[in-house]
């Protein structure tokens, strides 16, 4: 090896010796030799052994750190993880667990998963997995996982827990689907809504079951969350964003210095073109959920509400290697159907400030006021119908502002919710009272309607973070207790019923949610908006 790479370390040490004579430099080297050459160098000549791997990687990384933030080098490993919540599925057991008192906790088992096969149910602890011990070694979840996913058809040997009796089980590893919705319900009587977590290859599909289930129950109108949901494939966002669009609509477009400018047009006609529509998206919304709030406004088919987006205009493509690594490199912009880039500013090579953008938001009091969005006229545009004004240079700005909510928050809570005591204590709680809790409440339905978290499950709580060395402070924990026993609720539910079950308890409590409600069931204003009749 060293043989083979000494004409090249020669070549390049040759302008240096030049110059040490006191001559002009006779050879040049063209980036990717210098490159190779400095690699060369390293590796046959520093005073220690050297991993030629590490040495390559942190090389990518440290051009790609010069281009724009969000172009980015993945080791295999890494890729691997990334991919797999967009692919839809991973291969596994099929459960969702908790870890209570280092020992994982089966919170629920997936329809037709191979848990549920075998006849693991909630409530389960898994003490070991194959030939390791789980239980008392303060696992983190990561490690869990590790030992629990595994190649599809491959055989884990658990250890099972389940009151008294220890259970032998052999699980078949298969398929287990990741879904994009986590949510479905009727907020009221004819308007339903759907919650978004990510834009992976099944969402629109996803969204188009959740909206059949809604409009059985009359659903007329619909709210899209896609808070806090940071984005996904540009194409599952193009795919869902025509489900509310006639035929022949744009959506997207996109160019770039080596890719040809393409227009992303409806082809068919979508399948929910009559009813309101409402978009909650807030800062923490990126990418993908802003290709598909940013259609969605410009066509005036729906509004936004909430606050500003977060501003990625960017398009990566992967472009993988045979090991299994990945270089995400940005390509393209996109822009809305008004013509709009909503990527936010950038400095080549800053990433760290770009990184810190929202904080500056928060400090600048943009989170509560929107009064300070800028609004320049230089990224002016206007809406393709009603041509009502929008603007560009930094993510979607809501048609109606709603500002964050901090009124429940205290330090008792966050530390509460911080050191896991708020999810233990649901978690024991349903444990103890499972069967009951069924037999009073059989549906979920039943549950939302009646189930009101009890005193002795909230003096349980409060000794739990006692003991837990979190001082009690009266003031703080009722301005709290709204919240707190919100999420409680939801994590009953969750644990009892299904996924869907959580966000119930909390919309009550979310201002975005409030506002966007009152807003599509208020015709008039919605209409007025909607034309740019009026602005808020």
């Amino acid at each position: 090896m060293k043989r083979v790479l000494l004409p090249l370390i020669a070549l390049m040490l040759l302008p240096l010796l030049a110059h040490a004579r006191g001559t002009q430099p006779q050879y040049t080297l063209d980036p990717g030799q210098k490159l190779r050459a400095a690699q060369a160098v390293i590796e046959n000549y520093y005073v220690e052994e050297v991993d030629a791997d590490t040495i390559v990687t942190e090389a990518i990384k440290a051009m790609l750190k010069t281009l724009d933030p969000h172009s980015a080098y993945t080791t295999p490993k890494e890729t691997q993880e990334f991919t797999e919540p967009l692919q839809g599925k991973f291969s596994g057991i099929g459960i969702q667990f908790n870890m209570l008192d280092d020992t994982v906790y089966v919170i629920q088992t997936i329809n037709g998963g191979p848990s549920e096969k075998v006849g693991i149910l909630a409530g389960d602890r898994i003490i070991a997995a194959n030939d390791t011990v789980i239980a008392g070694k303060k696992f983190k979840n990561t490690d869990v996982m590790k030992r629990l996913r595994g190649p599809k058809g491959s055989v884990v040997a658990l250890k099972v827990k389940r009151g008294p009796e220890l259970i032998d089980f052999a699980v078949t590893r298969d398929d287990i689907p990741l879904y994009s919705v986590d949510e479905t319900f009727m907020a009221d009587p004819t308007t339903g809504y759907i919650r978004i977590t990510r834009f992976a290859e099944e969402t629109a599909q996803e969204v188009r079951t959740a909206m059949e289930k809604l409009r059985a129950q009359g659903m007329k109108n619909l709210i899209l969350d896609v808070s806090d949901n940071g984005g996904g494939y540009l194409g599952a966002a193009f795919e869902l964003a025509s489900e509310f669009l006639p035929a022949g609509t744009p959506v997207v477009s996109t160019s770039g210095r080596a890719t040809p400018p393409q227009t992303y047009t409806t082809e068919g006609r979508g399948s929910f073109l009559d009813g309101r529509v409402v978009v909650i998206a807030n800062q923490n919304s990126a990418s993908a959920s802003e290709i598909l709030s940013g259609a969605l406004q410009d066509n005036d088919r729906a509004l936004i509400v909430g606050r500003r987006t977060f501003g990625k205009g960017l398009v990566q493509r992967p472009f993988p290697f045979p090991d299994g690594s990945m270089v995400r490199l940005t390509v393209s912009r996109y822009y809305t159907p008004s013509g709009r880039c909503i990527q936010k500013h950038y400095d080549k090579g800053h990433s760290e400030e770009y990184q810190l953008e929202l904080l500056n938001r928060y400090e600048d009091g943009e989170l509560w006021s929107a009064d300070s969005i800028q609004r320049p006229d230089s990224l002016r545009y206007e809406t393709l119908r009603f041509k009502r004004p929008v603007y560009g240079g930094g993510g979607i700005i809501p048609d109606v502002f709603v500002p964050a909510d901090t009124s429940f928050y205290s330090v008792y809570y966050r530390d509460l919710v911080a050191k896991g005591i708020v999810n233990r204590t649901a978690i024991n709680y349903v444990d103890a009272n499972r069967a009951a809790l069924k037999a009073e409440y059989p549906t979920d339905a039943d549950f939302q309607a009646k189930f009101s978290i009890p005193e002795e499950l909230v003096q349980r709580l409060i000794d739990a973070g006692t003991d837990a060395k979190i001082e009690f402070n009266e003031e703080q924990w009722q301005r709290s207790r709204p919240l707190v026993e919100a999420i409680m609720k939801g994590l009953l539910a969750r644990d009892l019923y299904d996924d869907g079950s959580y966000y119930r308890p909390l919309s009550k409590l979310n201002k975005d949610f409030g506002e966007a409600l009152k807003l599509i069931n208020d015709p008039e204003r919605y209409n007025s908006l909607l034309r740019g009749e009026t602005t808020e």
